[in-house]
């Protein structure tokens, strides 16, 4: 029996609309073909999209509706969505969202596929968080458990001349219709340098470009005016949806180049009009971003996203001070084996290693947000706490072939899993583990389950002490076997021994 996957109106007005984004509507709906899903639509969405006021949408939609299976009934809504309904609902769309959750609570249709942060929340609310997702969480989900089945594998991110990416590609399409001169600017940074992706095909999936301003940059077309200051500007910022965490990846190239240039801001201009602009500026905002201002231009107006990055630290989320660092909160160090390391942290690579075998086509290799499972005795972490990553031995003696090498801030710890499936679950998108070795991992000791932790990967030693210089350093007494305390004299400690950037570290 297939499983029935129910779309909201957003993910139908984007396959339905005019101008469809390659990699990304396309690809869900290729998934959820060769996954054998049974593609649902709701009454209420039906009616929602015939009063839509694009003409050429509802046409297109009318003409490929047998092509979905429309719901013939609608679930009794529960107390608990009643209460969801009560305490969120302010409009009619909204309460059109809520009927769609009741499907999934209801257990009516398997899963939920939307755009809407919103109703992300409401799902959280009603503990079926795990059965809704966005395009993207779905077709991380899709590669996570097919990988045998992807549609291309993501190459690793490269820096390329201007001069050497190919302008004709169809990923510049929503740039040139929007920046009227865009060829040109393009071909005038022929000797510049972006960061770009690609899929097996060659074709550009993401791109991004970064400059750095001065107190003489001009400001004059952005209201309320920018004041006087040093700032890496995302000049051109671009991600196709593909599921493989490109984006996260991206984010941690801006915030590396921060941590290089020291600017007091960080801040990017961008349209509001796209499925995929609207998904970057929530995902910026996810990581700190606030809305400035506006920015005029012949097209229309820009919104301006801006970041500071004066010294702060928040541990009830640490995304928006990454990748900030607080010394007053617990330090702690962990080991990590060695066929798990770069899978989880490609820049932390060793130089016996071999970059080619760590090509980021895997989400948990791009995501900043990784999944550490633990059955440590130690279990009190909190938010905000600072975990040193200890890769443990790879032949020869561990005195020397130990190293610690990474810096995480904890984001959250989950001590209460119900079910083994469940655990696969939170696990899954951003875990080195395949579904098989999560299994094993719950069902080693059925009297003392792992917990999970969910962390922020935010630096790699730029020298990796060994376990001897760890140990005359009296930063560690001997290898570490779970989540182990560490002195804040011992950071300060490793801080030196591993030559670490200490504009990261707030006192």
């Amino acid at each position: 029996m297939s499983q029935k996957a129910l779309l909201d109106t957003n993910i139908l007005i984007h396959r339905e609309t005019k101008t469809v984004i390659r990699d990304d509507i396309g690809s869900l709906f290729r998934w959820l073909d060769v996954l054998k899903y049974e593609k649902c639509i709701h009454p209420l969405s039906v009616e929602e999209i015939r009063n839509f006021q694009d003409e050429i949408v509802v046409k297109s939609f009318e003409a490929k509706i047998s092509s979905y299976y429309q719901l013939k009934t609608k679930a009794p809504r529960s107390e608990t969505i009643k209460q969801i309904a009560e305490k969120w609902d302010v409009n009619k769309n909204d309460d059109i969202d809520t009927s769609l959750l009741n499907e999934v609570f209801a257990n009516r249709v398997d899963i939920l596929i939307t755009e809407d942060r919103k109703l992300h929340r409401k799902a959280e609310e009603a503990g079926i968080e795990t059965r809704v997702f966005t395009i993207d969480s779905f077709l991380e989900k899709a590669n996570a458990e097919n990988p045998s089945l992807q549609d291309y594998k993501v190459l690793s991110v490269k820096k390329e001349y201007f001069g050497n990416i190919n302008i004709n590609d169809d990923f510049f399409t929503s740039f040139k219709e929007d920046y009227p001169g865009f060829e040109d600017w393009f071909n005038r940074k022929s000797e510049e340098e972006a960061y770009v992706c690609k899929g097996d095909d060659d074709k550009i999936l993401a791109f991004l470009y970064l400059k750095s301003e001065d107190e003489s940059e001009d400001y004059s077309d952005i209201n309320p005016t920018l004041d006087k200051k040093k700032r890496l500007k995302i000049g051109t910022f671009k991600v196709v949806s593909n599921g493989f965490k490109i984006g996260e990846r991206f984010l941690k190239i801006i915030f590396d180049n921060a941590v290089l240039t020291q600017p007091e801001e960080i801040y990017v201009t961008i349209f509001n009009k796209s499925p995929d602009q609207k998904r970057l500026i929530e995902l910026l905002s996810d990581w700190g971003f606030s809305l400035h201002g506006e920015k005029t231009t012949s097209t229309g107006n820009e919104l301006v996203l801006i970041r500071k990055l004066s010294p702060a630290f928040d541990n009830k989320d640490p995304r928006v001070s990454f990748p900030f660092i607080s010394k007053k909160q617990q330090k702690l160090i962990v080991p990590i084996y060695p066929e798990y390391h770069t899978e989880l942290f490609p820049d932390s690579i060793l130089n016996t290693e071999s970059p080619s075998d760590f090509i980021e086509h895997k989400p948990n290799r791009n995501a900043i947000s990784k999944v550490y499972i633990s059955r440590s005795i130690y279990r009190d972490i909190n938010p905000g706490d600072v975990i040193i990553f200890y890769r443990t031995k790879s032949g020869g003696s561990a005195w020397y072939t130990s190293v610690a090498t990474t810096i995480g801030v904890v984001q959250n710890i989950i001590t209460k899993i119900d079910s083994c499936e469940d655990f696969i679950e939170l696990c899954r998108k951003r875990s080195v583990f395949s579904d098989e070795e999560l299994k094993k991992h719950w069902n080693y000791n059925r009297r003392y389950r792992p917990f999970i932790v969910n962390f922020l990967y935010t630096y790699s030693f730029p020298r990796r002490p060994n376990m001897k210089t760890l140990v005359e350093n009296g930063i560690i007494a001997e290898a570490p076997r779970g989540f182990e305390p560490l002195s804040d004299e011992g950071f300060d400690k490793l801080l030196e021994v591993s030559n670490a950037d200490r504009r990261i570290i707030i006192d």
